[in-house]
């Protein structure tokens, strides 16, 4: 597993375009989208739309993968008391 990030396309709004993220992001986004029963690209356009103006994609869909994991977690402890 490296740290490095890797490359992928998706298409967002017709447009194929690259977004870098590390493999563990990848996994986990895939899972999110699983989840949801979306698409990769349904998802990744979601993302895009809710991004705002100044932030990347790439570190938008890092902050949607860290707010879904901890969204989990505090499900997780909820489900344990």
């Amino acid at each position: 597993m490296s740290g490095r990030p890797v490359k992928h396309s998706v298409t967002l709004k017709g447009h194929r375009t690259s977004i870098s993220l590390e493999d563990e992001f990848w996994r986990e986004l895939r899972r999110i989208a699983e989840e949801k029963e979306l698409a990769l690209n349904a998802l990744v356009a979601e993302i895009d739309v809710d991004r705002g103006p100044d932030t990347g994609l790439a570190s938008a869909i890092r902050i949607h993968v860290l707010r879904d994991l901890r969204r989990r977690l505090a499900e997780t402890q909820i489900e344990a008391r």
